[in-house]
Formats: C-alpha cells, structure tokens, sequence
C-alpha cells in the first residue's frame, strides 16, 4: 500500500517536534499537524513563560538584598502589562524558531485539528484526509477544571499568562508543583496569594523533609498557605459579601479595592471546608492535567485509552495498534518536556532506524520552582526505607549570602544511601538554584555513584553544594 506520509506526527509540542524532526533526517517523508500554536504547553504555557514569571517575581526580594549588601537603591511596582507584552514577544519568537526549525528539516507543517480515522488515516479540520504508514499522537495534557458550581469562574495555568492585569488578591487550589510554584510567583510580584490544598502536605510524592522546608519558605515569604483545606463553593462577589469577608480582599483607607475577577467586577466569593467566607479578585485552579485524547477517533481507530484518558502505550511507545504510537504527556507517563523528547527520540530509534530503543524512566533528575525551589533525584527517604535499609546524610543552614542579607531562608542537602550497596538512591536540594544543582548530581546518582565517591570529591567553597560532598556522619538511619 502507498501512503501519502512515513510518519504523520499530531502534536507540535516539544516530543512531537523533535520525534517529526529527527524521523525526517531518516528520510522519511514526515508532516505534524498542531491546531493552535507550535512549541506546545512547555513553550507557549508552561515551562518557559513560567520560568520567565519565576526570574521576574524574585526581584522583589532582591531590592532588600541589595540595600544589605550597600546598593543605594528604591522599590519599585512591578509594570505587569509592560513584562507581558515583552513575555508574549519572546513565546512568539520562540514558535518562529520551532516553525524554522522544522521547515529546515523538510517536515511539512499542517495548521490544523488531526484526528485519527483508522490504523493508518488521519482526517484534518479542514476537511483532507491523509494517509501514513506510521502514526504519532503527541498531544499532550490540558488543566483539569473540577465540576462544581462557579467554577468557570476560575481561571488555570493556561490562562495566568494572558490575564490583562495582575489580580491584586488570588486564591490558588491545589497542592502539587505547579500550584506551589504560582503561589510563589504572584506572591513575589505583589499579589495577596491564599492556596488551599486539601492534603496534609503540599508537593505530595516528593521527599517529606524537602515538602516541609519548602512550604515552611513559602509561608514566611508571605504565602497563606491553608493544608488540609478545600473550596466547597464559589460565586460571583456581592457587596453583602464584601463587607462580610474576612480575608482575601484587598483594602485601601479601609475600604474594599475595587476587584476585577469577576463578571460584576466585585470579585469571586468563595466557601472553604474550614468555614471561612472570602472574597477573592481571582480564583486559579491547579488541580490536576489530564490528557488531551477527547475526540481524537482513538477508540475508532483501535487504540486502547486508560481510565484517566490517557493513551496506553508500551515500553516502545507502541499503542494496540501496531502503526500508531504516542508520546508525552498524553500518555501520562513521566510528565516531563525532556522525557517526551526522549521518548519521541527512541520512537525513532525503533521505528526508522531499526534499533528498538525502551525508555528510561528511572532516575530521572527534577525541579520545582517554588520559591524556595526544590531539586530532586531518585528516591525519597519515605520511598527508600521501605526497600531497604538506608542511611541519611542531612544538613539545614542559612547560606552565607541570605545570612548576609539578614535573611531567614534556609537550605536543605540531603542524600539517601543505602546501607548494603552505599550506593547514593536519592539525592533532595532546597535551595536558590536547586534545578541547577540537581542536573549535575543527578549525573552522579544516575552512574550509581556511591556515598564514599561523593566524599572523595573535593568541595567548591564557600558554595551550598559543597554540603553534598562533606556530610560525613549521618543524621539517622531508616
């Protein structure tokens, strides 16, 4: 049978892009079809316009170090429309990139909605259809807005980047990274942040000792942060419930500030399971991303879809139907910009080259840009303990620089060694710079490098991570 394509990629995001792209340097005859914008969640409303918010809400901070550290300097307000329109310019030039950068490997770019019809069909939203011997779904995931009354009146992370202008109070839901990194952000630039999580710990699944500092800095930061707390209504503010409210609510000469959240533009008035009543300018859901598998024609075209509507998939990215493969977070795997580009790399490995290639999925190194950030690797102590018997290399300071500063914020270096192999099985960092830090460690973890490897290794000083290298007793043993 003669098809019109090699491979016919559905999805532009970062997976999907370098999958089309190193597919085509095969000689294969490659298109992708993205129905909104090219760079998908990571590039256009995820990891680079977050990490761009992230660099500008730390500066706020940074006036007061400044002035510690003998720098004659004023506060200034932060000029919201004027770093969005920069911010917007950077996402567009960004897409161009992305754009060229397939262009120039002759994959052939479709603007438009692809849905699967058989094994080996895809119907595009302009009508065509297109033949492939091979199919790949990258589509990545989308905000979960949970189903209650109000509750579009929320907005989620999707929308955060394109708000007009900053809400002067938020309420954030959600307990997992990307609740706790916007809680940070809009803190440091201005915003009165509330976050309710319902668990007894924000960060569920990351070390618990990590999870605690972190949330501990969050709050001295000026976060309200509320655990074990969940929103059982909200609605459009009325002035009955302004005057009742008892936080949330932005005041001025002791009088409410005017909201904009809402439609009446009063704000949004919420119920919370601890019974408090408040009125907040701006809800944000963060609860949860589920994959975007709605309508694609996967049950049609045989694909087995799981219980959280992600797509099923083997250690090869092979779905049930041998010529369709998936990739990303559509798949629901490791939610990861660099794992989908891992995983679009071994499909083809696999596929065109000839050479079947599993992903890797274990000890995969990453950060939380909470403010204080998080890095990780391997396992947790609560993990580990449970596996085997293992030591715990800990230490708590303030670092020279926030010392200086006058500054309470402290950092964690924490390793998880196992007692039999010495083997290093996880490695936690709180700290400015964490991210950084957990990319060259993770390094060492991944090689299997052991406690006694790490001591061999002589420190940086005066620097934080040289607390990796000079734990020599352990703090405890599990």
């Amino acid at each position: 049978m003669t098809f019109d394509y090699d491979l016919f990629v559905i999805g532009g995001g970062s997976g999907g892009v370098r999958a089309a792209r190193v597919a085509s340097a095969t000689g294969a005859k490659v298109a992708l079809a993205e129905e909104y914008r090219m760079g998908g969640t990571c590039v256009i409303r995820g990891c680079v316009p977050k990490k761009l918010m992230v660099f500008a809400s730390g500066y706020s901070e940074m006036f007061d170090d400044a002035r510690a550290y003998g720098w004659d300097v004023q506060d200034g307000p932060f000029d919201w429309p004027r770093f969005s329109t920069k911010l917007n310019s950077e996402l567009d030039r960004l897409e161009g990139i992305y754009r060229k950068l397939l262009e120039g490997s002759n994959v052939e770019i479709v603007d438009a909605r692809a849905k699967l019809k058989d094994p080996h069909t895809v119907t595009l939203s302009t009508g065509k259809e297109v033949t492939a011997k091979h199919i790949l779904v990258a589509t990545g995931g989308r905000p979960v807005i949970p189903d209650m009354p109000g509750a579009e009146l929320g907005i989620t992370s999707n929308e955060i980047f394109q708000l007009k202008e900053m809400p002067k109070s938020i309420l954030i839901i959600g307990g997992g990274y990307i609740a706790s990194e916007f809680a940070g952000i809009l803190n440091g630039l201005g915003v009165q942040v509330t976050q309710f999580y319902r668990g007894a710990q924000i960060l569920r699944g990351f070390d618990d000792e990590a999870r605690g500092l972190v949330a501990e800095g969050m709050r001295a930061k000026g976060v309200d942060l509320h655990l074990g707390t969940n929103i059982v209504e909200m609605r459009e503010a009325t002035d009955d419930d302004l005057a009742g409210a008892t936080q949330g609510v932005p005041m001025e000469g002791g009088r409410p500030v005017a909201m904009s959240g809402a439609g009446n533009g009063k704000g949004i008035w919420v119920k919370a399971t601890n019974g408090t009543e408040n009125v907040y300018d701006q809800v944000m859901f963060a609860t949860g991303r589920s994959p975007n598998t709605e309508d694609m024609g996967l049950q049609a075209a045989g694909v087995e879809v799981g219980r959280r509507g992600e797509i099923v998939v083997d250690e090869f990215s092979q779905t049930a139907v041998p010529s369709i493969y998936a990739i990303g977070d559509v798949t629901n795997r490791v939610q990861l910009t660099p794992v989908a580009i891992r995983e679009g790399m071994a499909f083809v490995e696999t596929v065109f080259k000839g050479n079947p290639t599993p992903v890797d999925h274990e000890l995969i190194p990453s950060a939380v840009f909470t403010q204080p950030e998080l890095g990780t690797v391997g396992l947790t102590e609560e993990e580990a303990r449970e596996i085997e018997p293992v030591e715990i290399y800990c230490t708590s300071f303030k670092p020279m620089n926030h010392a200086f500063a006058g500054r309470d914020d402290r950092v964690l270096m924490k390793l998880v060694v196992s007692v039999e192999t010495r083997k290093v099985l996880g490695c936690h960092i709180v700290a400015d710079h964490a991210g950084e830090m957990i990319q060259l460690a993770g390094i060492a973890v991944k090689m299997g490098a052991t406690k006694e490897d790490f001591d061999r290794t002589v420190a940086v000083h005066p620097t934080m991570a040289e607390e990796l290298v000079t734990m020599k007793e352990p703090m405890r043993t599990a």
